[in-house]
Order: C-alpha cells, then structure tokens, then sequence
C-alpha cells in the first residue's frame, strides 16, 4: 500500500484539529461494513448559518445544521477519549457541560433516551448509533469498535431539562489510530441491502425546503409489515453532508399505537437540506428482535438517483 495512505494516531489527530475532512468523495455504498451491528436516531439544535460546500451560505429560509460545534447554546462537548486504536474495543467517554462548566446532570428524554450518540468516519462509510450510559456526575460512557483508521466526527443529540431549553446537537473530532484508506461516497442508488433485507428510497432531498423521504422494507421479494418500534418509532433516519458532516433535522411521520400508523413496509420522514450537496441518510429500523441498518446516498439540488441497481449491503458499521 502507498506509503502516504498510512496515517499514525499523531497525524490523524492532527488531520481532526484542523478539521480535515479525508478526502469524502461524489459518492458511498450503504453502511455497514462490519459485522457488529446496533442504532437510533436525529435532531440538531440551533447553530450558525452552515457554510455552502462551495463556500457560499445557506439561505435565511433553511434550517440550521447541527453537529458543527463543539459548543451551542450555553453547552459544551467535552470528549475525554479524543483518540482511540481502529478495531480495538474502547470506552468512549464524555460529558456535557453548561456555559458555569459543570455537567450536565438533567436532560429531557427523547425517542426514549436522555441523550442519543452518532459516530461517523470522515469519508460517512462507518456509521455508529450508541446508546451511552450516564453516570451521577454526568460522565456519559459506551463502548466503540471502531474498524477503519482515519478522523470521525462523534454527535451528541440532546435536550438538557431546564425549563425552554432547545434541543442541541453537539460535535467534537475523534481519531482512530492506524493504517489508513480512504474510501470514495457510494454512487446515488435509489435502493439498497441489509442483512437479507430490501429498502427502497422514494422521495427528494431539497435544499431549503422540506420533503418528503419515504422507505419501504422488503425480505426476500415480500413487504415487511410488522416492523417493531424502535425508540418510539417504526424506523430512525440519521442524515449528514458530506464533507463537513453537518447534521440534520429528520422528522418520522407519525408513531406506534396512534391509530394510523402502520408497522411497514413504508416509513416516512420530513426532511430539509440546508444547502445543496451530496448527503448519507442512514436509516435504523427493528425486525424480529434486530435494528439494522440501511444507508444511501442522496443529492440535494442534483439528479435523481440512478434504478435498478442496488448500492449494496449497509455500509461500515452499526452498534444499537
């Protein structure tokens, strides 16, 4: 292997300081690459106008991505594992701290979690949704396998409990120690594979305004209709720009027991891009006792995505 693809821990945590973003290309594969999977789900809070990618800015009209910041809104991330060994196990561990400094003990529970944890790798192959744990002091830990080398971007989604506190969405750099390859962002496909299962994408990405993105599952050429909640939900759609990972706003359409919603095939979600560009959606849905994944790549304010021909199984990583 050329000897400029292997990276030291030193460099990659260098490359995660001045925000390099390694080399996230025109397209990806679904994500899940490795065979530990598990994950949940989405929404950042209040943060600066994003850039454009080609260096312009989002409209006044268009949300604001999340994850951008290591602090928002009065709060910090504080990650205390900044740096961990690709394909070993690790306890990664951090807390939330209000604008005094001290962490952040009360948080309102959401999609039936205080707080919900998204790594990503730079290059949006490996993919992991965690659900930590807190300790009394407000110390959040989880173990991470992490199987590639490179710089990931850890989300931390929450809303603390004070009264009229915004839900927030906070990022930090983690880098992954070892030899690294960098890997293109799959091609644009409107369908892909997971474990045996079947998803298709219907629906655009719009950059400043909202649409609708609806999924259907299937196994082995028949509709999956008895999908099981997952968090309070038939399925969780995580979506994340490529090339700074800004993190997005995705809403499901309604929920388990209200009366209307059906346990699949097709879930739906309400989402807006805030700029135009190529992003990863990760969808997180529950069957026979299992989340799994799916992942596809979309372009907002581009083509359509190419029939027919599926992306493949779900990308690099999972860990519900």
């Amino acid at each position: 292997m050329n000897t400029g693809l292997k990276i030291t821990a030193f460099a990659v945590a260098l490359a995660a300081t001045f925000g390099t973003a390694y080399g996230v290309g025109q397209g990806i594969d679904p994500v899940v690459a490795d065979p530990s999977p598990r994950h949940e789900d989405e929404h950042p809070g209040p943060s600066p106008e994003p850039a454009e990618p080609d260096g312009g800015h989002a409209g006044h009209d268009t949300p604001a991505a999340g994850g951008l910041q290591v602090s928002d809104g009065g709060y910090t991330l504080d990650l205390k594992t900044p740096r961990v060994a690709a394909g070993q196990r690790s306890d990664l561990r951090f807390t939330v701290r209000d604008a005094a400094g001290r962490a952040l003990t009360a948080y309102r529970r959401e999609h039936d979690k205080e707080l919900h944890l998204i790594v990503a790798s730079r290059d949006l192959v490996t993919y992991r949704h965690l659900h930590p744990t807190r300790a009394a002091d407000g110390t959040w830990s989880v173990p991470v396998d992490l199987p590639r080398a490179g710089g990931y971007r850890v989300f931390a989604d929450f809303t603390p409990a004070a009264k009229g506190a915004a839900n927030l969405t906070l990022g930090a750099d983690l880098a992954a120690s070892g030899p690294y390859r960098p890997q293109d962002l799959p091609a644009p496909k409107d369908r892909t594979t997971t474990d045996g299962y079947e998803v298709e994408l219907a629906g655009t990405l719009n950059p400043g305004r909202a649409g609708e993105l609806k999924l259907k599952v299937s196994r082995g050429g028949r509709p999956v209709t008895d999908l099981q909640p997952y968090l309070g939900a038939y399925g969780h759609l995580v979506a994340l720009r490529s090339g700074d990972l800004a993190y997005l706003h995705v809403h499901p359409h309604g929920e388990p027991g209200d009366g209307s919603t059906r346990p699949g095939p097709d879930i739906s979600f309400t989402a807006t891009a805030p700029s135009a560009g190529s992003y990863r959606l990760f969808l997180d849905f529950k069957h026979e006792g299992q989340v799994r994944t799916a992942a596809f790549t979309v372009r907002a304010g581009g083509a359509a995505p190419a029939t027919g021909t599926p992306q493949g199984h779900a990308g690099d990583g999972h860990g519900h």
